[in-house]
């Protein structure tokens, strides 16, 4: 049986086969030494993107009282669950995430976790709603949900999402509910460009 530990743009964790692009993690450790889910679902707000290979590490997944290792499809998925690029196997692309947002105003990667995972926190423990908006708003590379469903925003189009890839692109519809959080979606609209799955192309 595959482990609990895939990510969807709503920032749900799943049990399915598809591993993705990316791994990541959420701070520290929220599984149980039998590798099942602890009930809160992450361990700080340093929700973070990693590479799936770095400098040859090498190691057994939820490993008792370690950080619990997640996956996402791709680098546009975990954004939009409340994720942002690592400093260490991902320097280039932190700096050039925090670069983009900064172009709003400063920020710390501190503040970073502050207003982006936080943000899905409050959703995911019912303290807030998501926002309804024109999905047409939002800058590419960001999520929205329509029917139940999440889709990758690309210019006037919307993929349907799945843990395997993406569907054929859709007309965006009038309104539905912002995924991505709104920091991110500052940062995605000042020209970060996230990787994506190769069925986005």
């Amino acid at each position: 049986m595959p482990l609990q530990n895939r990510v969807d743009p709503f920032g749900q964790i799943h049990a399915v086969p598809d591993r993705g692009l990316f791994m990541g993690n959420r701070g520290g450790c929220f599984h149980r030494p039998d590798q099942t889910l602890k009930p809160r679902h992450w361990a700080s707000r340093q929700w973070i993107i990693c590479q799936l290979q770095f400098k040859g590490r090498r190691r057994p997944l939820m490993q008792p009282g370690l950080y619990t290792e997640l996956f996402f499809l791709d680098e546009a998925t975990a954004l939009a669950s409340g994720h942002r690029p690592c400093f260490e196997c991902r320097r280039d692309a932190a700096k050039a995430f925090r670069d983009a947002l900064a172009l709003a105003a400063p920020v710390r990667a501190a503040d970073l976790d502050a207003r982006i995972a936080a943000e899905v926190q409050s959703v995911l423990t019912g303290q807030s709603a998501r926002e309804t908006l024109a999905p047409a708003s939002l800058p590419d590379g960001a999520f929205f949900a329509s029917g139940g469903r999440a889709f990758l925003k690309q210019g006037q189009t919307g993929r349907p999402w799945s843990f395997a890839g993406y569907g054929d692109p859709l007309p965006l519809p009038p309104q539905a509910t912002r995924l991505t959080p709104q920091a991110t979606c500052t940062a995605l609209a000042a020209g970060y460009r996230p990787a994506l799955h190769a069925t986005a192309a």
